[in-house]
C-alpha cells in the first residue's frame, strides 16, 4: 500500500471513531529512521510556589529543581529541564521575592521581604503592586501574575542560569479537577540567546524588575479564558472594582467553528464561557474544557500540551460538579486534540503524604455520600488507571491511541518539616523522587521549550521513582523466518549502544517508545531492553535497611535500592471506540466495589468494558536469575554497568503493543506486592488510617537518618499485629517502594488493525 492510501486509511479510521462531522488532527511523531539526534533528559512539569499554594519562591524552587553541585547549588536535584506550573485562579503573594540573599541575582536581589508578602504589601523596585480587577481583596488574577511578573522572572532565570526553564499551569479544570498544561507561544525566544542581561532591577513602581524579550501572553490568555478558577470578567483589561479605566488585553475567547456567543454559557461581558452551577455543572464544564482544547488546536497546535493530573484523586466524574475523569473524558480530550491531549499524570506527586499521592478512601463527598479516590488509593505510588494491568491505560492503548504515562512531583511543602529538611511528611522536590525522562531531539541546539514539548508529545518517555533506573533503551525490531533475520544479539547490541549513549535507535525495521513498527503477518518481534540501575546512593537521606524488604530477609539500604525485576506487558489493539457506543464510556467501580475493606481489590470482571483491555498481560518477567536472566554489560562510554535482556515474540498475527514496568520489590513482599509481583494497595502504608499500617520499622540508629525516624506513624487498632510500633509511612513508605514505567511500542500488522494514533 502506498503512503498516500495508508494515510487516508488512518484518517478514515480516526474519523469513524470520532463520529460524523468531527474534524480531527492526525498526530504525527518521529518515524523510526531519519531522526534528529537527541538525548533522554529529566524534567518535571507540575509543582508550586507562593504564586499559588506552594511554600517557597520561584527562585528557590528553580534552584532546588535544576541546581546541582556542578552549578554551585549542591542542594539542587539536577533536572535537565523544568516547567514551573502552579494553579490557575488567583493569589495574593508576590512569589518573585526571595527568602534570603543566597538566592540573589543582579535583577532580583533579596529585599528583606519574604515571598509570602502580599502583592499590595510589596515595597521597593517592584511595588507597590495593584492587582487588576481584585483591588479590594488584594488577590491577583493568575493571568496577570503570569503576564507581568512570573514570565519575566522565568525568562530572566532561563538566561541568567542558562537552563531550559519555562512556565505552565496546573489548571483548575472546568467539569473535572486538575490538569498540567502550557501554551509556550512567545516564551523564551531565540533572541534571548544573545541578549545582554541588565545588571540592576527595573526601577518602575508596580512593574516586574526585568523587561522580558518574550512573553507569557498566550498562556495568560488561555488561563483567563478556560481555567475554572478564573472568574474574572475584565477581558484582561485594567479595572478598579468593575469600572473599566484603561486599555489592556481586550481578550476574546472565541474558538473558530464553535457556537461561542450563541452558547448558553457564554458571558458577553467576559467574552468567555462561564457555565452555571447546579444540575449539569460537570457536563457543561467538560464541554468548556473541550473548547479549551479546540482553542489550543486553532491557536497553538504545536506549542501546547494538556495532561490531566492525579486524575484518580477526586473520584469518578460527577455530572453535577467538578470532580474526576472517567475514561470517556480522556477519549474526548484525545479525539479533540490528539497532538495536545496525549497522556495522563497517573503517577502523582505528594509521595510522602499521609495518603500517598493524597489519594484516599472516602476522600470526596458528592452525589449524596462519601466517594473514594478512584481505586481508593495508589498502588506502588501509581493511580489505578495506570497501575492496573488491563485497566484504563491499557484500554486506551488497546485502541492504538497516542496516550502516554507521566509522573510529577506536585511540590508544595515538606509537611511537618521546613523546606530545607531532607525529611518529608508531604512532598518531594522536583527531581528528588520522581522524574520524567524524555527523548528531546534538539540536535546541536540547546534545550528549548519547543523541543521539550515535542519530546513529550512523541511518548518517547519513561518515568522512574527513587532513581530506580536512570537509563533505558526499549527496542522492538521485526524479524522474518526464512530471511536474513535480525538476531537477538543484533537487536540487543542496538539497545546497548543506545542506552550507553543515553539516546535511542535510528534503524529501519525497529521502533522504540511512542513509535509504531509496521510488519507483515507472521513476523517475529525481537524486544530488547537495556537499563542502568545507577550505582551508589540515590536521593534518599536514609541509610538504614528497607523495612519492607526486611520482611523477606533482604537487607538493602533505603538509599541504595536495587532493581529486582522488569515486566514486559503486552496488549492487543482493536481500534478506536465510537462515541456513544456502549464500550466508549464507563466509570471505574466505586468504593468497596473495587478496594475492599481488608485492602484487597476486585478483579477486572467488575470493570465496565469501556475501561479495560482484557488482552493485556505480563508475557515475560526479567530478573537476575531464572531460565533467561538478564546479563550485565559494562559501558564503553563511561564504565558503568548496564543490564541487558531480550525476548522474542513469535509469529505475530494481530496489531499489538508492548510496555515495561519494573520495581525494587520481589513478588510476595507482604503488604507491598502479590505473588505475581503486582503492586498492592498502598493503604497498608498510608498514615491517615493507622489501624491499617502493617509494616514495622524497627531499625535503631543515629537520628535522623541511620535508623527509623521519629516522625513515622504509630500503628493502632486492637487487632493490629504491630500495634504500638512505628510503621512504614510518609517518606519511608515512598523510598521503600519504587517503580518505573515505560511508554509503549506499537506493532501494526499489514492488513490488520491500524494503530491510528502513531505514525
Amino acid at each position: 500500500m502506498n503512503s498516500g492510501s495508508r494515510k487516508s486509511q488512518i484518517a478514515l479510521a480516526v474519523m469513524a471513531a470520532l463520529g460524523a462531522g468531527t474534524v480531527a488532527a492526525i498526530p504525527t511523531v518521529a518515524k523510526a529512521a531519519g531522526k534528529t539526534p537527541g538525548k533522554y533528559v529529566a524534567g518535571d512539569f507540575h509543582n508550586h510556589t507562593t504564586c499559588s499554594d506552594g511554600s517557597i519562591s520561584m527562585q528557590k524552587l528553580v534552584r532546588k529543581a535544576s541546581g546541582s553541585a556542578a552549578s554551585g547549588e549542591a542542594d539542587g536535584f539536577g533536572l535537565d529541564w523544568f516547567v514551573q506550573a502552579g494553579h490557575g485562579g488567583n493569589g495574593n503573594r508576590n512569589c518573585t521575592l526571595t527568602e534570603d540573599a543566597t538566592l540573589d541575582t543582579p535583577v532580583y536581589p533579596f529585599t528583606g521581604q519574604q515571598p509570602t508578602t502580599t502583592w499590595q504589601g510589596t515595597a521597593g523596585p517592584s511595588g507597590p503592586v495593584q492587582p487588576k480587577g481584585l483591588a479590594a481583596s488584594g488577590n491577583m488574577w493568575r493571568w496577570q501574575s503570569i503576564q507581568e511578573f512570573q514570565y519575566p522572572l522565568i525568562e530572566y532565570l532561563n538566561a541568567y542560569k542558562n537552563r531550559p526553564l519555562f512556565l505552565g499551569i496546573e489548571s483548575v479544570v472546568a467539569g473535572h479537577e486538575h490538569s498540567s498544561m502550557s501554551v509556550i507561544t512567545g516564551q523564551i525566544p531565540a533572541a534571548l540567546d544573545t541578549a545582554t542581561l541588565p545588571t540592576a532591577p527595573l526601577a518602575i513602581a508596580g512593574a516586574s524588575r526585568y523587561a522580558a524579550i518574550g512573553n507569557g501572553t498566550a498562556l495568560a490568555k488561555w488561563e483567563y479564558c478556560f481555567d475554572r478558577g478564573d472568574t474574572d470578567t475584565s477581558r484582561g483589561n485594567v479595572t478598579v472594582g468593575t469600572v473599566f479605566v484603561a486599555g489592556g488585553n481586550n481578550w476574546d475567547c472565541s474558538v473558530p467553528g464553535s457556537p461561542n456567543a450563541t452558547d448558553v454559557s457564554w458571558n458577553t461581558t467576559a467574552q468567555k464561557l462561564i457555565p452555571a452551577g447546579g444540575t449539569g455543572t460537570g457536563i457543561k464544564g467538560h464541554n468548556k474544557t473541550l473548547e479549551a482544547l479546540k482553542w489550543m488546536v486553532a491557536n497553538a497546535p504545536n506549542e501546547s500540551y494538556y495532561v490531566p493530573a492525579h486524575l484518580e484523586r477526586a473520584g469518578p466524574f460527577y455530572p453535577d460538579g467538578n470532580q474526576g475523569f472517567n475514561i470517556e473524558h480522556l477519549r474526548n480530550f484525545n479525539n479533540t486534540a490528539p497532538r495536545i491531549a496525549f497522556g495522563f499524570e497517573t503517577q502523582p506527586g505528594h509521595g510522602a503524604s499521609s495518603n500517598r499521592g493524597e489519594y484516599q478512601v472516602n476522600r470526596n463527598n458528592f452525589g449524596g455520600g462519601p466517594v473514594d479516590t478512584v481505586g481508593g488509593t495508589t498502588y506502588g505510588g501509581t493511580g489505578v488507571y495506570g497501575a492496573q494491568i488491563g485497566g484504563v491505560w491499557d484500554a486506551l492503548l488497546g485502541e492504538g491511541r497516542n496516550w502516554w504515562f507521566f509522573a510529577s512531583s506536585d511540590w508544595h511543602n515538606r509537611g511537618s518539616f521546613g523546606p530545607d529538611d531532607r525529611r518529608s511528611t508531604q512532598d518531594f522536590y522536583p527531581g528528588e523522587y520522581q522524574r520524567n525522562y524524555t527523548m528531546v531531539r534538539n540536535g546541536s541546539d540547546k534545550l528549548r521549550p519547543q523541543s521539550i514539548v515535542d519530546g513529550l508529545r512523541t511518548g518517547n518517555n519513561f518515568a522512574s521513582s527513587g532513581q530506580l533506573i536512570d537509563r533505558l533503551a526499549f527496542v522492538a525490531c521485526a524479524s522474518y523466518p526464512g530471511l536474513a533475520a535480525k538476531t537477538n544479539a543484533a537487536v540487543e547490541a542496538l539497545a546497548v549502544t543506545a542506552a550507553t549513549n543515553n539516546t535511542d535507535i535510528d534503524v529501519a525495521g525497529c521502533a522504540t517508545m511512542g513509535e509504531k513498527l509496521k510488519v507483515r503477518p507472521g513476523a517475529e518481534i525481537v524486544v530488547s531492553v537495556v537499563v542502568r540501575d545507577p550505582a551508589g546512593a540515590n536521593n534518599s537521606p536514609y541509610t538504614f535497611a528497607n523495612p519492607s524488604l526486611l520482611q523477606v530477609g533482604v537487607n538493602q539500604p533505603l538509599n541504595a535500592p536495587v532493581l529486582h525485576h522488569i515486566d514486559l506487558i503486552r496488549g492487543l489493539v482493536s481500534g478506536y471506540r465510537t462515541p456513544g457506543a456502549p464500550d466508549y464510556s464507563g466509570e471505574w467501580p466505586r468504593n468497596t466495589n473495587w478496594l475492599k475493606a481488608d485492602g484487597t481489590t476486585a478483579d477486572l470482571s467488575v470493570v465496565p468494558a469501556a475501561a479495560k483491555n482484557t488482552t493485556a498481560a505480563t508475557i515475560k518477567t526479567f530478573n537476575g536469575s531464572g531460565a533467561t536472566p538478564w546479563t550485565s554489560v559494562t559501558s564503553v562510554v563511561d564504565g558503568t554497568a548496564f543490564l541487558k535482556m531480550t525476548y522474542r515474540i513469535p509469529a505475530v498475527s494481530a496489531s499489538q503493543y508492548v510496555r515495561l514496568r519494573g520495581t525494587n520489590l520481589q513478588p510476595s513482599v507482604p503488604f507491598e506486592t502479590d505473588a505475581d509481583g503486582n503492586p498492592l494497595a498502598d493503604v497498608y502504608t498510608n498514615a491517615n488510617d493507622t489501624t491499617r499500617l502493617r509494616i514495622p520499622c524497627t531499625t535503631v540508629g543515629t537520628p535522623p537518618f541511620a535508623g527509623c525516624p521519629t516522625h513515622l506513624a504509630t500503628a493502632t487498632g486492637a487487632t493490629n499485629p504491630i500495634v504500638g510500633q512505628k510503621a512504614v509511612s510518609y517518606d519511608i513508605a515512598a523510598w521503600s517502594d519504587l517503580w518505573f514505567y515505560s511508554n509503549p511500542i506499537y506493532v501494526e500488522i499489514a492488513g490488520g488493525q491500524i494503530v491510528a494514533g502513531v505514525n
